[in-house]
């Protein structure tokens, strides 16, 4: 059996699962999530906890058993808690504000970035004097949120020479040396 997907998923307070039809609905208080569950994977409810099983021992069932109890398991800790996560932008003149959904960057580039969030994500900006500006994202959904900090980082990378860009807090870089002056 694989060793994540044996684990039974413990629903805290105020979380409800309805499984329906290879279909798996998490209720809580944050929101609500859907997954489709592939139509060899078991998903079932007992006791108050739910129990991911596979039918044989083939490698595409394992590989699945895995996965939906993950997928599963991550619903349920974001509809209870919720996700978040900090971005931080490296760099002179580099600044962030959100009107609503809507989250204005300038990233040194000669125009401003204008990038629309989903209606899942709530965004908030800070700008600190002494401190760079960030961007923090919270949702229920791990995947969307994980899409969309993805995507907002992909606007300008840190590069490896001075660190400038858009990274995520305690992120660690790769730096490289620049030039150095030839000895003679």
């Amino acid at each position: 059996m694989s060793r994540i997907g044996k684990a039974p998923i413990e629903l805290p307070k105020g979380v409800e699962v309805i499984i329906n039809n290879g279909l798996v609905t998490v209720k809580g208080a944050k929101g609500i999530l859907t997954q489709k569950v592939d139509t060899d994977i078991t998903v079932t409810l007992e006791e108050g906890r739910v129990v991911v099983t596979r039918p044989t021992d083939q490698k595409r069932h394992r590989a699945l058993h895995g996965l939906y109890r993950s997928l599963i398991a991550n619903m349920v800790k974001g509809v209870s808690d919720g996700y978040k996560t900090e971005q931080e932008l490296v760099g002179v003149g580099y600044r962030a504000s959100n009107k609503g959904q809507m989250l204005e960057l300038s990233l040194g580039y000669s125009h401003n970035i204008s990038f629309e969030l989903p209606s899942e994500i709530k965004v908030a900006t800070t700008a600190e004097k002494g401190q760079n500006p960030k961007i923090i994202l919270e949702s229920a959904d791990k995947q969307l949120l994980g899409l969309v900090a993805s995507k907002i980082r992909s606007l300008r990378k840190p590069e490896p020479y001075k660190g400038k860009g858009i990274k995520f807090v305690g992120e660690e870089l790769r730096r490289k040396a620049g030039k150095s002056a030839s000895k003679k």
